[in-house]
Protein backbone atom coordinates (compact mmCIF):
# COMPACT_ATOMS: atom_id res chain seq x y z
CA UNK A 1 0.00 0.00 0.00
CA UNK A 2 1.41 3.01 -0.83
CA UNK A 3 0.91 6.07 1.33
CA UNK A 4 1.48 9.62 -0.53
CA UNK A 5 4.05 12.26 1.56
CA UNK A 6 4.20 15.87 -0.03
CA UNK A 7 6.97 16.61 -2.28
CA UNK A 8 8.42 18.33 0.34
CA UNK A 9 9.21 15.90 2.81
CA UNK A 10 12.77 13.70 1.57
CA UNK A 11 13.61 10.12 1.30
CA UNK A 12 15.25 9.87 4.57
CA UNK A 13 11.90 10.84 6.55
CA UNK A 14 9.58 8.65 4.18
CA UNK A 15 11.87 5.91 5.29
CA UNK A 16 12.18 6.68 8.87
CA UNK A 17 8.42 5.80 9.26
CA UNK A 18 9.14 2.54 7.88
CA UNK A 19 11.51 1.43 10.87
CA UNK A 20 8.71 -0.55 13.00
CA UNK A 21 8.61 -3.92 12.59
CA UNK A 22 4.97 -5.30 14.07
CA UNK A 23 5.60 -9.06 15.28
CA UNK A 24 2.89 -10.44 13.40
CA UNK A 25 1.76 -9.06 9.57
CA UNK A 26 -0.69 -6.15 10.37
CA UNK A 27 -1.52 -3.52 7.45
CA UNK A 28 0.82 -1.17 7.08
CA UNK A 29 -1.24 1.80 7.90
CA UNK A 30 -1.52 0.84 11.12
CA UNK A 31 1.84 0.23 11.54
CA UNK A 32 2.86 3.31 10.12
CA UNK A 33 0.78 5.84 12.05
CA UNK A 34 2.55 7.93 14.42
CA UNK A 35 2.84 11.59 15.82
CA UNK A 36 4.82 13.48 14.02
CA UNK A 37 5.55 17.29 15.17
CA UNK A 38 6.92 18.99 12.21
CA UNK A 39 4.66 20.80 9.86
CA UNK A 40 4.93 22.81 6.84
CA UNK A 41 2.42 25.68 7.92
CA UNK A 42 0.70 25.09 4.64
CA UNK A 43 -3.29 25.42 4.72
CA UNK A 44 -5.30 21.83 3.86
CA UNK A 45 -8.11 22.90 1.54
CA UNK A 46 -12.31 22.16 2.42
CA UNK A 47 -12.45 18.78 1.05
CA UNK A 48 -9.35 17.28 2.71
CA UNK A 49 -10.25 18.87 6.12
CA UNK A 50 -13.76 17.41 6.09
CA UNK A 51 -12.55 13.52 4.53
CA UNK A 52 -10.84 13.41 7.91
CA UNK A 53 -14.04 14.39 9.65
CA UNK A 54 -15.84 11.81 7.56
CA UNK A 55 -13.59 9.41 8.62
CA UNK A 56 -14.06 9.33 12.00
CA UNK A 57 -18.07 9.85 11.33
CA UNK A 58 -17.95 6.00 10.72
CA UNK A 59 -16.11 4.51 13.65
CA UNK A 60 -18.19 2.36 15.73
CA UNK A 61 -19.58 3.29 19.17
CA UNK A 62 -22.21 1.16 21.73
CA UNK A 63 -25.86 1.50 20.64
CA UNK A 64 -24.71 3.74 17.55
CA UNK A 65 -24.61 6.36 19.72
CA UNK A 66 -21.59 8.06 18.53
CA UNK A 67 -20.96 10.29 21.14
CA UNK A 68 -17.74 12.50 19.75
CA UNK A 69 -17.56 15.94 18.80
CA UNK A 70 -15.33 18.12 16.49
CA UNK A 71 -14.53 21.72 17.38
CA UNK A 72 -12.34 23.01 15.03
CA UNK A 73 -10.26 26.35 13.64
CA UNK A 74 -8.25 26.46 10.35
CA UNK A 75 -5.51 28.55 10.35
CA UNK A 76 -5.42 32.30 9.07
CA UNK A 77 -8.92 32.29 10.51
CA UNK A 78 -10.92 34.25 13.15
CA UNK A 79 -11.03 30.98 15.26
CA UNK A 80 -7.81 30.07 15.40
CA UNK A 81 -6.48 31.63 18.15
CA UNK A 82 -9.27 30.72 20.26
CA UNK A 83 -7.95 27.16 20.00
CA UNK A 84 -3.85 28.00 19.75
CA UNK A 85 -3.85 29.96 23.04
CA UNK A 86 -5.53 26.74 24.89
CA UNK A 87 -2.23 25.10 24.21
CA UNK A 88 0.09 24.63 26.97
CA UNK A 89 3.29 26.56 25.71
CA UNK A 90 5.42 23.29 25.10
CA UNK A 91 2.99 22.49 22.38
CA UNK A 92 2.74 25.73 20.58
CA UNK A 93 6.18 25.50 19.99
CA UNK A 94 5.54 23.38 17.17
CA UNK A 95 1.75 23.32 16.81
CA UNK A 96 1.89 27.02 15.30
CA UNK A 97 2.73 25.25 12.19
CA UNK A 98 -0.51 23.09 11.82
CA UNK A 99 -3.19 23.52 9.48
CA UNK A 100 -6.09 22.43 11.61
CA UNK A 101 -6.66 22.16 15.32
CA UNK A 102 -9.07 20.17 16.92
CA UNK A 103 -10.80 19.88 20.52
CA UNK A 104 -12.58 16.26 20.71
CA UNK A 105 -15.16 15.73 23.19
CA UNK A 106 -17.50 13.30 24.15
CA UNK A 107 -21.48 12.83 24.79
CA UNK A 108 -21.21 11.24 28.44
CA UNK A 109 -25.09 9.65 28.25
CA UNK A 110 -27.01 7.94 25.20
CA UNK A 111 -29.54 10.28 23.37
CA UNK A 112 -32.27 7.76 23.00
CA UNK A 113 -32.51 7.40 27.05
CA UNK A 114 -30.40 10.25 29.04
CA UNK A 115 -28.54 7.12 30.73
CA UNK A 116 -24.99 7.30 31.49
CA UNK A 117 -22.72 5.79 28.56
CA UNK A 118 -19.93 3.46 30.34
CA UNK A 119 -18.13 3.52 26.89
CA UNK A 120 -18.03 6.89 25.41
CA UNK A 121 -14.72 7.57 25.96
CA UNK A 122 -13.91 3.83 24.60
CA UNK A 123 -16.19 5.27 21.30
CA UNK A 124 -14.69 8.74 20.68
CA UNK A 125 -11.50 7.06 20.75
CA UNK A 126 -12.14 4.71 18.27
CA UNK A 127 -13.27 7.85 16.07
CA UNK A 128 -9.84 9.71 16.71
CA UNK A 129 -8.16 6.35 15.70
CA UNK A 130 -10.64 6.53 12.44
CA UNK A 131 -9.39 10.15 11.56
CA UNK A 132 -5.51 9.35 12.20
CA UNK A 133 -5.32 6.65 9.66
CA UNK A 134 -7.24 8.67 7.55
CA UNK A 135 -4.84 11.60 7.66
CA UNK A 136 -1.96 9.06 7.21
CA UNK A 137 -3.33 7.63 3.80
CA UNK A 138 -3.05 11.40 2.36
CA UNK A 139 0.68 11.67 3.66
CA UNK A 140 -0.59 14.19 6.76
CA UNK A 141 0.34 14.72 10.12
CA UNK A 142 -2.65 14.50 13.10
CA UNK A 143 -0.95 14.69 16.76
CA UNK A 144 -3.12 13.94 19.52
CA UNK A 145 -2.62 15.77 22.71
CA UNK A 146 -3.36 16.29 26.40
CA UNK A 147 -1.20 19.35 26.80
CA UNK A 148 -3.57 21.86 27.23
CA UNK A 149 -6.00 23.75 29.29
CA UNK A 150 -9.21 21.47 30.11
CA UNK A 151 -10.90 24.08 32.27
CA UNK A 152 -10.28 27.21 29.88
CA UNK A 153 -11.60 25.19 26.70
CA UNK A 154 -14.34 24.03 28.32
CA UNK A 155 -15.27 27.85 29.35
CA UNK A 156 -14.05 29.76 26.08
CA UNK A 157 -15.73 26.41 23.67
CA UNK A 158 -18.83 26.82 25.38
CA UNK A 159 -18.79 23.07 26.18
CA UNK A 160 -22.17 22.29 28.00
CA UNK A 161 -21.14 20.09 30.96
CA UNK A 162 -22.85 16.91 29.59
CA UNK A 163 -19.89 16.14 27.45
CA UNK A 164 -16.20 15.69 28.26
CA UNK A 165 -13.43 17.24 27.40
CA UNK A 166 -11.34 14.47 25.77
CA UNK A 167 -8.34 15.67 23.93
CA UNK A 168 -6.94 17.83 21.25
CA UNK A 169 -5.16 17.36 17.63
CA UNK A 170 -3.12 19.19 15.41
CA UNK A 171 -3.21 18.14 12.17
CA UNK A 172 -1.21 19.39 8.52
CA UNK A 173 1.12 18.54 6.22
CA UNK A 174 4.09 16.73 6.79
CA UNK A 175 7.45 19.12 7.71
CA UNK A 176 10.97 18.21 8.18
CA UNK A 177 12.01 17.54 11.67
CA UNK A 178 14.92 20.52 10.97
CA UNK A 179 12.32 23.12 11.65
CA UNK A 180 12.14 21.96 14.97
CA UNK A 181 14.07 23.39 17.96
CA UNK A 182 16.84 20.83 18.80
CA UNK A 183 15.34 19.06 21.66
CA UNK A 184 12.14 18.37 19.68
CA UNK A 185 14.30 16.38 16.60
CA UNK A 186 15.43 14.16 19.30
CA UNK A 187 11.86 13.14 19.59
CA UNK A 188 10.83 13.34 15.82
CA UNK A 189 10.70 9.53 15.15
CA UNK A 190 8.58 6.60 15.04
CA UNK A 191 8.43 4.53 19.06
CA UNK A 192 7.98 1.22 19.58
CA UNK A 193 5.49 -0.51 21.29
CA UNK A 194 5.44 -2.98 24.23
CA UNK A 195 5.95 -6.47 23.48
CA UNK A 196 2.36 -8.76 23.19
CA UNK A 197 3.62 -10.66 26.13
CA UNK A 198 2.80 -7.74 28.58
CA UNK A 199 -0.35 -6.66 27.05
CA UNK A 200 -2.19 -9.85 25.93
CA UNK A 201 -3.29 -12.22 28.91
CA UNK A 202 -5.19 -15.26 28.33
CA UNK A 203 -7.91 -16.33 30.97
CA UNK A 204 -7.30 -14.04 33.69
CA UNK A 205 -5.20 -10.66 34.35
CA UNK A 206 -1.60 -11.41 35.24
CA UNK A 207 1.06 -8.38 35.86
CA UNK A 208 3.81 -8.67 33.81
Amino acid sequence: MTISIDDSINKEILEKTFERKPTFKINPIILNRWSPRSMTGEELDEDTIMSLFEAARWAPSSFNNQPWRFIYAKRNTKYWDKLFFLLAEPNKIWAKNAALLVVVISNKNFEYNGKFSITHQYDAGAAWENLALEATTRGLVAHGMQGFDYEKTRENLEIPEDFDVMAMMAIGKRGLKENLPPNLQEKENPTDRKPLNEIVMEGSFKRK
